[in-house]
């Protein structure tokens, strides 16, 4: 458990049960805007997502305050066994809860999940590149911008660059 900003954070493996908090999650405003999900998550699909996930994925939950406040996942980066060494990262944490050490314990365990367990030796992600809060926690856990996407999504009614970002075990 970690305790960051007077309040204490523990990360445990998401649970199917979890799907309803992942679902509050998923709509708030800064996770819309910050990630590559729509508006108006349905909770039938995070329960879906949470009972049915492939095998290589791993879902973590954040709680604070008794609560589910934020979550990670990381991804085989795809079916090819010469990128088995490769995983994507994607995260999300409650509007009222950012800012409070949650995205830091987040990518803390996920980091140590995928560099001492699961032989993963690059960590990817993309990233709105107006996301300077999201930018420097990631650059704070060695991810270095690879590149910059053109267009690559649908936000606010225009299409917005994001970086690709990726770290490398040291």
């Amino acid at each position: 458990m970690l305790t960051m900003n007077e309040m204490k954070i523990s990360i445990r493996a998401a649970e199917p049960t979890d799907y309803e908090a992942f679902r509050e999650i998923a709509s708030q405003s800064k996770a819309i805007r910050g990630t590559a999900q729509l508006p108006f998550p349905a909770a039938e699909m995070w329960k879906k997502r949470l009972a049915e996930y492939p095998a290589g994925d791993h879902f973590l939950a954040a709680e604070a305050d008794e609560k589910v406040v934020g979550n990670i996942s990381l991804h085989a980066a795809g079916t090819a066994a010469r990128r088995r060494h490769a995983a994507a990262v994607g995260m999300m944490v409650h509007d009222a809860y950012c800012g409070k050490g949650v995205g830091t314990a987040l990518m803390a365990a996920a980091l140590d999940l995928a560099d001492n367990w699961l032989q993963i030796t690059r960590v990817e992600l993309t990233v709105f590149t107006d996301n300077v809060t999201a930018i420097a926690l990631y650059k704070k856990f060695d991810f270095e911008i690879e590149g910059t996407f053109k267009q690559y999504a649908f936000r606010d009614g225009v299409l917005a660059d994001v970086y690709a970002m990726a770290r490398l075990k040291k």
